[in-house]
């Protein structure tokens, strides 16, 4: 369950990239080692953010985790349905469960990001 046209971080965030607008989640292996997500603290539209920078929360019953920005921008839409939904990350990670849109400063931060060969050899080898 690791969509092959995606991007990923060590730290568990798939980004889609569509003419320069990246969409921003967390994995199906992040959601299930989370648990049922009861809360999720967005970020503020219009902000500037730097690669890997904490841009929002995700809470669990079990903990709070924070999720990065996989790459550099601003921040153009986030997911409101998840203030009253927040479990659609839970049923739908990489689809209704998107957290952020975010307009790419630099579009060449790409390719650092994982393959998604490259993020299942990483769970798997834990």
């Amino acid at each position: 369950m690791i969509p092959k046209e995606l991007k990923y971080t060590k730290e568990h965030e798939w980004i889609r990239i569509e003419n320069g607008v990246g969409t921003v989640g967390i994995t199906h292996y992040a959601q299930e080692q989370l648990g049922d997500i009861v809360f999720v603290e967005l970020p503020s539209t219009g902000r500037d953010v730097g690669k890997m920078e904490t841009v929002a929360v995700v809470e669990s019953v079990k903990a709070a985790s924070d999720i990065y920005t996989p790459v550099s921008g601003k921040i153009i839409e986030v997911n409101e349905e998840l203030n009253s939904s927040p479990n659609l990350i839970n049923e739908d990670p990489y689809g209704k469960g998107w957290i952020f849109k975010i307009k790419l400063s630099d579009p060449r931060e790409i390719k650092e990001l994982l393959s998604a060969e490259e993020y299942e050899k990483l769970i798997t080898e834990g």
